[in-house]
């Protein structure tokens, strides 16, 4: 596997660049590695010192006499290098380079990290870095510290992965604070050697972990990403939770992009796509990702999303109850036998509902009686318990009644103790038994629901990838057609030409050259009808008077021909005509869009949301890669807020979703066939109530250059 066990379990290190310079890097990594207790032998490399820290020292990697297996690399960026090329023939199979002044310089940078990608290619080596923070083991076989940060973190199940070393330092302080242990601990630097994908792989079969939580600002390779987090997401008994933050909410590609849907497709609406289509639950900041880390990594996933409210004040309990209900989790009501069972050990003033309030004279027992007879309903998943300080309480005995609950029953439980110094001694003694504390309600909640949504995920069923008999052939001679005349827009009826080989609904439509023609076809096709200009150079046709609904006869035809032309000459004078599009006038139903964008990093990728002429004002769409499953093309539809209306919101019809769920999955079978498509827009689709299906009106390809 690429060597990675020289990186994590080595036997041997060599600290290149090692120094006796107090608070450098090289006296700071050495300090670190013998601090951890490290399990192996180190030998530190520096041609101007005998040794360092009390250990003996050697000029070259060459001229250490004995095997080595990983090589720590802190000397100017001009050199690593050579020291790599020593690293080979020595036969380290394992690199981590501190150093910095590689290709995040950019310049002569760029040109030395493809150097070094040359040499660990050349010599197989297994290289984290460079520019980075080092790495940490915490497993008792190699506690290796090799790192310049300050500390050894506390060894626990959670693996991090981080892009910036900077954060990796702040982390682990964080981390010390709050009682958080680690198993591997990476600070990936600019990935010229092993990527998150690779690593990913690694912590997959490491028995140390259990999570991995990661920080992000780019991915190597997206679709290999998907591929290897969706398998440790979705083993049935293996799988790990991948919690990552992503920065950098910017657009990918080209930012004056011609469709509604490259306008919309920002890198970050795709990374969300990624992480929803892998099963990796995305936090939004650093507070968050370990909120969630807290609870994954110390109890049992809930079966469902019911919780049990337990608290002695009514105002965070409500808060609670508010937060879980807005984040998708349910307050499931306490069953009969259970309050009649309460009612026996319970004051009289204690409220015998869910959220349970047991009023501010709640004591320790009332607590864990109350969390038990509640936890131990079939449809109680999991439990928040909530604590106000008051001059009843004894904080750490309701700690210890929640503990002892915890240890009877093996359900997800949360504990918020409001307030800091007063609870400090309950919050230390739940946290030691492995039961996560949160300063807010909201934040516990929030915590709970993402485990709920990740129980959903496991338990969803497995779809595939639908194929349907398409004609292929016909639309490779349309598109090749078109770029046999240099053009790269397909005209509407060309457009329309492609989706019918893929055996979408579009409506009749023929392109007239003349006001004759025009009459005919209208005829032919039955008023009323729609008429549109027919131009490469105009792509939004309402902008320029191209477009006229509901021509109701031959003279409305005649009319409509001309006026349409003479728009067209006043506002466009230099665009080239090729005719006016006659086409039938659907019947009114819903308007929703499905477009995709290929993006240069991840491929096609496909939107679906509210169609029309606000789209992108009312940006409510959703993002997937393709090719796409058959349940991800419902998931899409039902995921944004137009699905209430298709769903006949407030007494509405319900309109055709699995039509459209159809033409999702046509359409990704389309764009993954063909490559030269960069931007396609149908919109409006238009789709009528349940059992109607749906009817293409406008669509748009263009090609890549």
């Amino acid at each position: 596997m690429k060597n990675i066990d020289s990186i994590f379990y080595p036997k041997s290190i060599a600290i290149v660049g090692a120094s006796r310079q107090q608070g450098s890097v090289g006296h700071s990594l050495l300090a670190n590695i013998i601090d951890s207790r490290f399990q192996g032998v180190v030998y530190p490399v520096n041609p101007k010192a005998q040794a360092i820290l009390g250990i003996k020292s050697y000029p070259r990697v060459l001229d250490i006499p004995d095997d080595v297996d990983l090589a720590v690399v802190i000397v100017p960026a001009s050199f690593v290098p050579q020291v790599l090329e020593e690293c080979g023939v020595k036969g380290i199979k394992g690199a981590i380079i501190i150093s910095a002044g590689f290709k995040e310089i950019g310049g002569h940078g760029i040109k030395l990290e493809q150097t070094v990608q040359e040499i660990i290619h050349k010599y197989n080596i297994a290289l984290v870095g460079p520019n980075c923070l080092g790495v940490v083991n915490t497993a008792s076989e190699s506690s290796m510290n090799a790192t310049f940060g300050t500390q050894m973190p506390k060894k626990g199940n959670i693996a991090f992965i981080s892009q910036s070393g900077a954060l990796c330092v702040a982390v682990l302080d964080y981390a010390k604070e709050a009682n958080i242990g680690f198993s591997k601990f990476i600070s990936m630097g600019n990935k010229a050697g092993l990527t998150e994908n690779d690593l990913l792989v690694y912590l997959n079969e490491d028995s140390q972990t259990d999570v991995i939580l990661m920080y992000l600002e780019d991915l190597v390779n997206g679709r290999e990403f998907m591929s290897i987090a969706r398998k440790i997401t979705s083993h049935s008994t293996k799988h790990k939770p991948i919690i990552a933050l992503k920065a950098g909410r910017t657009f990918v590609g080209a930012k004056a992009a011609s469709s509604h849907t490259g306008s919309l497709a920002g890198s970050d609406k795709v990374y969300d796509a990624i992480f929803d289509q892998s099963g990796v639950i995305r936090g939004d900041t650093l507070e968050e990702i370990f909120n969630y880390v807290k609870v994954f990594s110390t109890q049992p996933l809930p079966k469902g999303k019911n919780v049990a409210i337990v608290t002695n004040s009514g105002g965070p309990g409500i808060l609670a109850t508010d937060s879980c209900i807005r984040h998708g989790l349910d307050i499931a009501p306490l069953s009969k036998s259970s309050k009649k069972a309460l009612k026996t050990v319970l004051p009289s003033t204690a409220s015998l509902n869910n959220p349970m309030d047991l009023i501010a004279e709640a004591q320790h027992k009332q607590y864990e009686v109350a969390l038990s007879a509640m936890l131990k309903q079939n449809n109680m998943h999991s439990a928040l318990v909530i604590l106000t300080p008051t001059a009843f309480t004894n904080v750490e005995k309701i700690a210890k009644s929640i503990i002892t609950v915890s240890k009877q029953i093996k359900k997800p439980i949360l504990s918020c103790l409001l307030g800091l110094y007063d609870v400090s001694k309950g919050i230390d003694l739940l946290e030691e038994n492995s039961i996560p504390n949160y300063r807010f309600p909201e934040s516990a909640a929030r915590a709970l629901a993402e485990m709920s949504k990740f129980t959903s995920w496991l338990k969803r069923p497995k779809t595939r990838v639908k194929k349907f008999v398409v004609d292929t052939s016909k639309a490779t001679q349309i598109i090749k057609k078109v770029k046999a005349e240099g053009r790269y827009f397909l005209l509407e009826q060309e457009a329309y030409d492609v989706l019918k080989t893929y055996g979408f609904p579009v409506v009749q439509s023929v392109l007239a050259s003349s006001e004759a023609q025009a009459v005919s076809s209208a005829e032919k096709i039955g008023f009323p009808v729609v008429m549109k200009i027919a131009s490469t150079d105009i792509l939004h046709k309402f902008d320029f008077g191209g477009v006229i609904l509901n021509v109701k006869n031959k003279t409305e035809t005649r009319k409509s021909y001309n006026n349409i032309l003479r728009n067209i000459r006043t506002k466009m004078p230099k665009a080239k005509i090729t005719g006016i599009m006659i086409e039938e006038m659907a019947v009114e139903g819903k308007e929703v869009i499905l477009g995709m964008n290929y993006d240069e990093q991840f491929g096609p990728i496909l939107m679906f949301g509210m169609g029309g002429i606000y789209v992108e004002a009312l940006d409510d769409v959703i993002f997937r890669l393709a090719p796409i499953r058959e349940l991800t093309a419902d998931y899409m539809i039902s995921k944004t807020k137009t699905y209430k209306i298709l769903d006949g919101f407030r007494g509405g019809p319900v309109y055709d979703t699995p039509a459209i769920s159809e033409c999702l999955k046509r359409l990704s079978q389309l764009v993954t066939d063909f490559n030269d498509i960069k931007e396609l827009d149908i919109n409006p689709l238009i789709v009528y109530k349940k059992g109607k299906g749906c009817k293409i009106v406008d669509a748009r390809i263009i090609l890549k250059e």
